[in-house]
């Protein structure tokens, strides 16, 4: 199929992340962009000051008449429910109805494209190289999971010949896609209400890695035959695990910001400067770098774009207050990912005192990670567990913040304050710290602006 020859493309969802992005990437073509969402957010509100078309109510009455099957694609996520009834207009009038996963492959197929997998970093990974390419002035549009702080959007539009996907793992959407270049930042366990186990999700990257036209990047340690690999200090590697192809080493934490050299198989660039904390955040760096590599993007684009490059909102955005009170949003989900920004903002705030507020994200994945989650949350003296958000999930009987609580209690003898998220805000106030870290991937973020209101 030709995917820019519609004149109307609908999106069910289009409030989505990935959905949005899309919409944005056919309205900059002069497409006329309708859908619906279940809710209005500033997502929605934002892309309404677009001039795409938006309604909250799931009606057959609000698709126009001039949509018919020759003119328009519509495009759906699959966290649609089953019975939505707009859907099922589509799909039985004659419509081209695709899945998002599916509009992303045929933008890939149509441009060179480099996709950028993992079970972390993926995000911030993508959205550092679509800056790259961008401010290298490539033609180039990247579709990120998350908001560039650079571009206030999530998507960065600089043309139509090189495309940057995150390719998400979720459902096995990756698989729909069809890249020049990859890499993988991580294969840890996630999404097991999919997957079942670890196992079936590794077998699902190694098939995603096998449609990739020319070459794969994976993060060291990771085994994909045939990939290349990146990594950070990685000099001093065991016997058992060579050195990767492209690594950072040289390290400074300087203040406020990083700076690296970067040895790759013909080179090194020295004194690469970047403003986000920790080291998985360098790791996600150089791998962006390697992917920009493989399109031309120099040494001296590459120092310029990497200083300048702000981050993703809800990836350890930060804010100080006039008395020096630092308040840190991140959209930490994951045990992995607990460990990154709390061990990120320990070595960025040394000396400093931490209160983290935590919001669990899904019944399931607190269930099949308990553990990890108990043990990576309990480096933390002072915290509050918000109860858990459902998303796409109903209730599992058992499985509550009060559970990993006791769960964080038998490691270090201290039980977490467990409370709801309309209740947080206040019990917040009651403690004397330096630091606010909020962590998770449902509406924690919502206490973000009050709290910086409050500090101001």
């Amino acid at each position: 199929m030709n995917i820019t020859s519609y004149t109307y493309y609908y999106f069910i969802g289009i409030g989505g992340i990935g959905m949005s992005a899309i919409a944005r990437y056919f309205n900059q073509m002069g497409k006329t962009i309708l859908g619906y969402d279940r809710m209005q957010t500033e997502l929605t509100k934002q892309l309404e000051l677009e001039n795409i078309k938006i309604h909250f109510e799931d009606d057959e009455k609000f698709i126009p008449n001039e949509l018919q099957p020759q003119n328009t694609l519509v495009i759906y996520t699959p966290a649609i429910p089953k019975n939505h009834q707009e859907l099922h207009f589509f799909q039985n009038n004659g419509f081209k109805v695709i899945k998002r996963a599916e509009a992303l492959g045929e933008i890939t197929r149509a441009t060179t494209s480099l996709a950028v997998a993992g079970t972390h970093g993926k995000t911030t990974t993508s959205a550092m190289l679509g800056h790259l390419l961008y401010d290298a002035g490539l033609e180039s549009t990247a579709f990120v999971g998350g908001i560039v702080e650079n571009y206030n959007s999530n998507v960065i539009l600089g043309g139509n010949k090189i495309s940057v996907i995150e390719a998400d793992e979720f459902d096995r959407s990756f698989l729909k896609l069809n890249p020049d270049f990859a890499c993988i930042t991580s294969m840890d366990a996630d999404h097991l209400d999919i997957y079942g186990d670890g196992n079936e999700l590794i077998k699902s990257f190694n098939e995603f890695a096998k449609i990739v036209r020319s070459q794969v990047f994976v993060k060291n340690g990771i085994e994909i035959k045939g990939a290349q690999t990146y990594g950070v200090e990685e000099l001093k590697a065991t016997s058992d695990q060579a050195i990767p192809d492209y690594y950072a080493d040289n390290i400074l934490l300087k203040e406020g910001y990083f700076t690296f050299d970067l040895t790759y198989p013909h080179g090194k660039i020295e004194s690469i400067s970047m403003t986000l904390p920790g080291r998985h955040n360098i790791e996600n760096a150089v791998a962006a770098i390697a992917l920009a590599m493989q399109v031309g993007v120099n040494e001296k684009q590459i120092k310029q774009a990497m200083a300048s490059f702000k981050g993703i909102k809800r990836r350890f955005s930060r804010y100080t207050s006039s008395d020096g009170k630092i308040i840190i949003d991140d959209y930490a989900h994951h045990p992995t990912e607990l460990n990154a920004i709390i061990q990120a903002t320990q070595n960025f705030y040394p000396g400093k005192s931490i209160l983290g507020i935590f919001q669990p994200h899904l019944f399931s994945r607190t269930r099949d990670f308990i553990s990890d989650f108990a043990k990576s949350l309990s480096g933390l003296q002072n915290l509050i567990l918000i109860d858990i958000y459902p998303a796409r999930e109903n209730p599992i009987e058992g499985v509550t913040s009060d559970w990993l609580a006791d769960e964080i209690e038998k490691i270090n003898s201290n039980r977490p304050l467990v409370v709801s998220l309309d209740k947080a805000f206040d019990e917040i106030l009651k403690f004397q710290t330096d630091i606010i870290l909020l962590m998770g991937a449902g509406n924690i973020d919502t206490l973000y602006q009050p709290l910086k209101m409050h500090y101001v």
